[in-house]
C-alpha cells in the first residue's frame, strides 16, 4: 500500500463488546470493518451496488485493543469486467499515543451487481478504473 496517506475510508474505536476472552478485539470485528471500507470504495468505482465475493489474502500483524483509534485505508488494485479488487490496510493509534501501528492488511474482491443481485459490468468511465 502506498505510503502517501489519504483520508481513511473508515475510522472507529472498538468497544468492550468487541473484545474476545484474551482482551483483544475479535478478528471477525476487524474483518467486518475492512469489508465495510472495501465495499464503500468498490461501490464508488462500480457506481452502484457491490457484493463481497472473496478475501484472497488476510494477515493479522498485531492485536487491536479496546480504545485504539482504528483507521482503514484502501486502494483499487485491479478492475475486471465485473470485479473490483481492493487492497486494505488497518492502522491503529494506541490510547494517548500518536504512532501509527499497522495491524492488518488484506485483499478483498467485490463484484458489481444490479438490483436483482446479478453481476453487471463495471463502468469504464470511473477515474479509478483508468489507474488500475
Amino acid at each position: 500500500m502506498s505510503e502517501s496517506r489519504r483520508d481513511p475510508i473508515v475510522r472507529t474505536v472498538p468497544q468492550p463488546a468487541d473484545m474476545n476472552g484474551n482482551g483483544d478485539i475479535f478478528g471477525g470485528w476487524v474483518l467486518s470493518q475492512m469489508d465495510i471500507a472495501g465495499g464503500a470504495l468498490a461501490a464508488r468505482v462500480a457506481k452502484g451496488r457491490v457484493a463481497t465475493v472473496a478475501i484472497t489474502a488476510m494477515t493479522f500483524v498485531q492485536p487491536i485493543k479496546v480504545g485504539d483509534m482504528v483507521s482503514i485505508y484502501g486502494e483499487v488494485v485491479k478492475v475486471g469486467r465485473t470485479s473490483i479488487t481492493i487492497g486494505l490496510e488497518t492502522v491503529v493509534q494506541r490510547r494517548h499515543e500518536e504512532t501509527d501501528i499497522r495491524v492488518t492488511h488484506g485483499t478483498f474482491v467485490f463484484v458489481a451487481i444490479d438490483d436483482d443481485g446479478k453481476p453487471r459490468t463495471v463502468p469504464r468511465d470511473s477515474p479509478q478504473v483508468a489507474t488500475a
